[in-house]
C-alpha cells in the first residue's frame, strides 16, 4: 500500500512539474555547453562532443547532472525537509575537511579530489545552507523578528560557511552567501540591515575611490562620506521614522554645519574641520536618542545608531582595505579606476571589455571572435564566459541570455509565492536570490563594474561542480513545487 502511494506521489510529481522552469534551465545548459565550445574553440578542434575538449567534458557534466535532476524529482518531497539539518551539518564538516585536505590551487584550499574528479564543497552547501534555512524558518511558531535569539540562528546558518570558505581562500564563493540575506529581508528583517549594508559599500567605495584629492582640509573621501551620512539620515528620520519634524530640524542644523565649515574655510582659519562635521553627526545622533526617549519613536534610535554607525565604519575602512591580500587590492584599485594595470590585475576585464565591445550589436558570429580564438581574455570559458557571447552574438545575444535569466529568476519568485509551506517558500527564495547575486556579480565583473573575486555564472562557466550545485539547487525547488497539491490534501 505504501509503495502504491508512493507510485501515485511520482506520478503527481510529473504531472505537476513547472515545464516552463525546466525549459528555461535546458535552454541556458545548452546556450552554455555551445558557449564554451565557442570560447575554447580553434582550428585544429574536434567536434563540440569530443571528450578532449572542455565543451564535450561540459557536455558530460549535463548529461550526470540531468540524471542528478532526475533522481531528485523522484525522490520523496519529505526528505529534504526531514533530512535539512543533517545535510547542512554534513556539509560543514566537508568544509571544515576541505580546508586541511585540499591541495593548493591558485592561492586557495577549494578543491577535493577523488581520483580524476574534483569537486568544490562549497557549491554544493548553498544548496544544504538554504535547506537548513528554509528548515528553521518552518519551525513551529518561528517568527524572525520574535527575539534576538531567532535572529542568531539565521545569522549563524548564513555565516557558518562564509567563514568555512573564506578559510579555504575563496573570497568569491563565501560572498555568495551573502545573497541570503535578501530571503531574511523577505520574511520580516527591517530593511534597515540592507540600507545598512549598502551605506557599508558606498562607504567603502568612496573612501577608497577619494582618498588622495582633498576639500576642507580632509580627504575628498571622507567629506563625501560624511555629507552622505547627515543626507541619509536626515531623509531616514522622516521617511523610515516618519518625523518631519525632526527631519526638518536636521536638515537644517546639517546645512548650517556644512555651510559655517565652507565659510570658515574662506577666511583661511586652519581648522579641524572633519571634526566639526563629525561632531555635528555626533550631536544629530544624541539630539535622535533625546527625542526617541520624549516621543518614544523607537525607529529615531535606529536612525541615531545609523549616523553613528557609519561615522565608525569610515575610520575603519583603510584598516579593512590594509588587511586585504595585495591581489585582492590591486583588483579593487584597478575596478574603481584608481589604478591602471593593463598587464597585471586589470588584464582580464581590460580584455573582457575589448571583446564585448568589438561585437557590437550582433557580433562577429558564431566562432569568429577574434579574442576568444587568439585567447587575449584568460579563463574565457569559466568565470569569463559571457565576453565570449558578447563578442560573437554581440548586444542581441547578451541581451537574450539577460533575458532567459530574468526570465527564470523571475519565475522562481513565483514558484516561491505559490508554495503552501513556508519550508518550500523560503527555500525557493533561496534559489531566487542566489541565482540573482551570480548572475550580477558575474556580468558585473566582466564587464569592469565589480571586482574580479572568481563568481561562475550559472549553467554557462565551465564546471561539474558549479553545473550540479546549480542543478541541485533548482531542481530539489521544482521536486517541492509539484508536491504542492499533495500538501495541500
Amino acid at each position: 500500500m505504501r509503495s502504491g502511494n508512493h507510485a501515485i506521489e511520482r506520478q503527481t510529481a510529473f504531472r505537476s512539474l513547472d515545464w516552463i522552469t525546466v525549459t528555461l534551465y535546458l535552454l541556458l545548459l545548452c546556450a552554455g555547453a555551445v558557449s564554451i565550445y565557442a570560447a575554447s574553440y580553434d582550428f585544429d578542434h574536434a567536434s563540440i562532443f569530443s571528450f578532449a575538449e572542455f565543451s564535450g567534458k561540459q557536455i558530460r557534466w549535463i548529461g550526470l547532472g540531468l540524471v542528478i535532476a532526475l533522481i531528485i524529482l523522484f525522490t520523496d518531497y519529505r526528505f529534504f525537509e526531514t533530512y535539512a539539518y543533517p545535510i547542512y551539518a554534513l556539509m560543514m564538516v566537508l568544509l571544515v575537511v576541505t580546508i586541511f585536505v585540499a591541495p593548493d590551487i591558485k592561492g586557495s584550499h577549494s578543491w577535493l579530489k577523488f581520483g580524476p574528479l574534483s569537486l568544490q564543497p562549497a557549491e554544493f552547501a548553498k544548496t544544504a545552507t538554504a535547506l537548513a534555512l528554509a528548515k528553521l524558518f518552518n519551525g513551529y511558531n518561528f517568527r524572525l523578528n520574535a527575539s534576538s535569539n531567532n535572529y542568531a540562528k539565521a545569522l549563524g546558518i548564513i555565516l557558518l560557511p562564509i567563514a568555512l570558505i573564506y578559510l579555504q581562500k575563496e573570497t568569491g564563493s563565501a560572498l555568495a552567501y551573502l545573497a541570503l540575506f535578501f530571503v531574511l529581508y523577505r520574511e520580516g528583517m527591517s530593511g534597515m540591515v540592507l540600507i545598512a549594508a549598502l551605506a557599508a559599500v558606498v562607504t567603502f567605495v568612496v573612501t577608497v575611490k577619494y582618498n588622495d584629492a582633498e576639500i576642507l582640509d580632509m580627504a575628498k573621501g571622507k567629506f563625501i562620506v560624511l555629507v552622505l551620512t547627515m543626507l541619509a539620515t536626515t531623509l531616514l528620520s522622516g521617511i523610515y521614522a516618519r518625523s518631519l519634524e525632526v527631519m526638518r530640524n536636521l536638515a537644517g542644523f546639517f546645512t548650517v554645519a556644512i555651510g559655517t565649515c565652507f565659510a570658515l574655510e574662506a577666511a583661511e582659519l586652519p581648522l579641524p574641520y572633519d571634526w566639526i562635521l563629525i561632531g555635528a553627526i555626533m550631536a544629530a545622533a544624541i539630539y535622535l536618542v533625546v527625542t526617541w526617549l520624549r516621543m518614544h519613536l523607537r525607529r529615531l534610535a535606529i536612525c541615531s545608531i545609523f549616523a553613528a554607525g557609519c561615522v565608525g565604519f569610515m575610520f575603519s575602512v583603510n584598516v579593512i582595505f590594509d588587511q586585504m591580500a595585495p591581489h585582492q587590492q590591486n583588483r579593487i584599485l584597478v575596478a574603481l579606476g584608481i589604478k591602471a594595470d593593463p598587464r597585471g590585475a586589470g588584464y582580464n576585464v581590460n580584455q573582457s571589455m575589448i571583446a564585448i565591445g568589438s561585437g557590437g550589436i550582433t557580433g562577429k558570429g558564431f566562432l569568429n571572435g577574434t579574442q576568444t580564438k587568439l585567447k587575449y581574455v584568460p579563463e574565457q570559458h569559466t568565470d569569463f564566459i559571457f565576453c565570449t557571447i558578447g563578442e560573437e552574438q554581440g548586444f542581441i545575444g547578451t541581451s537574450a541570455v539577460m533575458l532567459m535569466f530574468l526570465a527564470l529568476i523571475l519565475r522562481v519568485i513565483s514558484l516561491a509565492e505559490r508554495q503552501p509551506t513556508t519550508f518550500a517558500r523560503v527555500y525557493a527564495y533561496c534559489v531566487a536570490s542566489i541565482l540573482m547575486f551570480h548572475l550580477l556579480i558575474n556580468v558585473g565583473m566582466v564587464i569592469g563594474l565589480c571586482p574580479v573575486i572568481g563568481i561562475p555564472l550559472p549553467f554557462f562557466s565551465y564546471g561539474g561542480s558549479s553545473l550540479w550545485g546549480f542543478t541541485i539547487l533548482l531542481f530539489i525547488l521544482l521536486r517541492l513545487d509539484s508536491a504542492r497539491k499533495l500538501i495541500r490534501r
